[in-house]
C-alpha cells in the first residue's frame, strides 16, 4: 500500500510539473507536435495536395538559380552533346541525298595535255590497238550525260530520301529520350530534395524530444532509459539526413549531366507539380492509336523500311540498260604536222547493257530484297513492343495516382497517431517506446506521401514518352 501511495504520488507531482505554465511552456519549445507535418495531414485530399509541397532544403543564394521543368528540359536540348550528335547526323545523311541525285546531273571535265613523243613512235604493248604519239599542247572540256537506266538512279534518290527522313525522325526520338531523361532526374531530384526537408524536420523534432526528456530525467521525472531511447532516435534521425543529403547531391549531378552542363553551377527546383493532379488515363485503344501515330522511332523504321524497298527496286534494275551521251570539244595551238586542224569537236551516243558478271547483280538484287523484309519485320516487332510499353506505363500511372490517395490517408493516421502518443506519454499512461514508435511512423508516412507524389508525376513523363508525346 505505501508503494502504491508513493506511486500515486509520483505521478500527481509528474501531471502537476507538465500542466504548470511554465512546464507548459518548456514542453511547447521541447516537443513540438510535428510542426510540419501539419502541411500533411488536412482534412481533404485537396487539401491536403495544397499544403503539401515541400519547400527546397537549400535557401536560395545569389548564385543559385531558380530551375524550373521547362528550362530543364530547354537546356538539356540546348546543350546535351546526344542532341547535337543526331542533328549532325541528320544533316549528314541530307548531303547523301544530294551525292546520289548527282548521277542524274550532267558532269563537265576540263583537260590540259602536253605531250612530247619520240618521233614515229607508237603504243605496242599493253592494248589492242597501237595508237601513235603526237608533239601537241592543247586544251578541251568534255561533258557527259546519263540520259536513262530506266530508274535505279530516281530509285536511289528516293531511297536516298527516306533514309534523311528516318534520321530525322531519330533526331526527333533522341530529343523526346533527353526530355525523358531531364523529367525523371528532375522528379528525382525534387523527391530527394523534399525527403531531406523531411529530414532536417525530423533531426530538430527528435532533438527537441531528446532535450525535454533529459530535462524530466535530470529532475528525476523520468527514466533514464528514456533518454537512451530518444538519443537512439536522434541518431537515426541523423543518419537519414545525411543519407538525404548524399541522395540530394547525387540526384542534382545526374541533373545537372543530362543538362549538359559541366560546371558545378548550384540550382534551387520551382515544384510545379499540380496541386490536385489527374487521374491516369485508362482507354488503352486511344493510346495505343496515338503511339503509333506519334512515337518518332516507329516513324524511322517505317522510313528505314521503304528506303530499304526502294533500294531493293534499285538494285533489281542494274541488269536495265543505260544509256548516255558524251561530248568533247577544245583546241590544239600546238601540235605536230600530222595534226592537221587547230580545234576538235564530238559527240556521240552509248547504250550500256550487262550480259554476265559472275552473278553479282542477281545476289545483290536478293541481298537487297531480305535486308527489306528484315526491316519490315523491325517495324513489326516494334508495334508488339510499343503496345507493351504503354500498356506497362498506363498501369503504373494508375498504380501511382492509386498510391498517393494510401500514402495520404497514411500520413493522416501517423499524424494522429503521433499527436494521441504524445498526449499518453505527458500524462504517463505510454513509454517512451509508443512515443519513438509514432514518430517514426510519421516520418515514414512523410517519406512515402512525398515520393508517392514525384512518382506520379515520372510515370505520367514515362507515359507521355511512349505516346511519342
Amino acid at each position: 500500500m505505501k508503494r502504491l501511495r508513493r506511486h500515486g504520488l509520483i505521478l500527481t507531482i509528474c501531471a502537476a510539473a507538465m500542466f504548470h505554465p511554465s512546464a507548459a511552456r518548456a514542453q511547447k519549445s521541447a516537443l513540438p507536435p510535428a510542426p510540419q507535418a501539419r502541411s500533411f495531414a488536412s482534412a481533404s485530399p485537396q487539401a491536403d495536395s495544397q499544403t503539401s509541397s515541400l519547400p527546397p532544403s537549400t535557401p536560395t543564394t545569389p548564385q543559385s538559380a531558380r530551375l524550373t521543368l521547362t528550362d530543364a528540359e530547354r537546356t538539356a536540348i540546348a546543350h546535351n552533346p546526344n542532341i547535337s550528335v543526331a542533328r549532325l547526323l541528320a544533316l549528314a545523311q541530307a548531303q547523301m541525298t544530294r551525292e546520289v541525285r548527282a548521277g542524274e546531273m550532267p558532269t563537265a571535265t576540263a583537260n590540259l595535255t602536253a605531250v612530247g613523243s619520240h618521233p614515229d613512235s607508237r603504243i605496242t604493248a599493253g592494248l589492242l590497238n597501237n595508237p601513235s604519239i603526237f608533239d601537241r599542247a592543247a586544251g578541251g572540256l568534255t561533258v557527259n550525260q546519263l540520259i536513262t537506266d530506266f530508274g535505279r538512279t530516281h530509285n536511289l534518290v528516293l531511297s536516298a530520301k527516306s533514309y534523311a527522313k528516318a534520321q530525322l525522325e531519330n533526331e526527333r526520338a533522341t530529343e523526346q529520350d533527353i526530355r525523358l531523361t531531364v523529367d525523371q532526374a528532375f522528379y528525382q531530384a525534387l523527391t530527394s530534395q523534399a525527403v531531406l526537408k523531411v529530414a532536417e524536420q525530423t533531426v530538430a523534432e527528435r532533438q527537441a524530444t531528446l532535450d525535454q526528456i533529459s530535462a524530466l530525467a535530470n529532475s528525476k521525472l523520468r527514466s533514464t532509459l528514456d533518454q537512451s531511447f530518444a538519443a537512439v532516435q536522434l541518431s537515426q534521425a541523423r543518419l537519414l539526413l545525411l543519407d538525404a543529403q548524399a541522395n540530394q547531391q547525387s540526384a542534382m549531378a545526374s541533373l545537372k549531366l543530362v543538362m549538359g552542363s559541366e560546371r558545378d553551377e548550384q540550382y534551387t527546383l520551382v515544384d510545379e507539380t499540380p496541386a490536385s493532379p489527374e487521374p491516369a488515363p485508362s482507354n488503352e485503344d486511344v493510346l495505343l492509336q496515338a503511339a503509333y501515330a506519334s512515337r518518332p522511332d516507329l516513324a524511322a523504321l517505317n522510313d528505314n523500311y521503304t528506303a530499304a524497298k526502294q533500294f531493293s527496286t534499285a538494285e533489281h534494275d542494274l541488269w536495265m540498260p543505260t544509256v548516255s551521251a558524251l561530248a568533247a570539244v577544245g583546241g590544239t595551238p600546238i601540235r605536230a604536222d600530222q595534226i592537221q586542224s587547230s580545234w576538235y569537236g564530238a559527240a556521240g551516243a552509248n547504250i550500256s547493257t550487262p550480259i554476265f558478271n559472275g552473278f553479282l547483280f542477281n545476289a545483290r538484287s536478293q541481298e537487297a530484297k531480305l535486308r527489306a523484309d528484315a526491316a519490315g519485320e523491325h517495324v513489326r516487332n516494334l508495334r508488339d513492343e510499343i503496345a507493351r510499353d504503354v500498356r506497362v506505363a498506363m498501369l503504373n500511372a494508375q498504380n501511382s495516382y492509386q498510391k498517393i490517395s494510401v500514402t495520404q490517408s497514411m500520413l493522416n493516421q501517423a499524424n494522429l497517431a503521433l499527436d494521441l502518443a504524445q498526449a499518453r506519454y505527458k500524462i504517463g499512461l505510454s513509454g517512451i517506446v509508443e512515443l519513438t514508435q509514432a514518430q517514426l511512423s510519421q516520418t515514414e508516412a512523410q517519406i512515402a506521401y512525398t515520393t508517392a507524389r514525384y512518382v506520379y508525376e515520372t510515370s505520367q513523363a514515362e507515359l507521355r514518352f511512349q505516346l511519342g508525346q
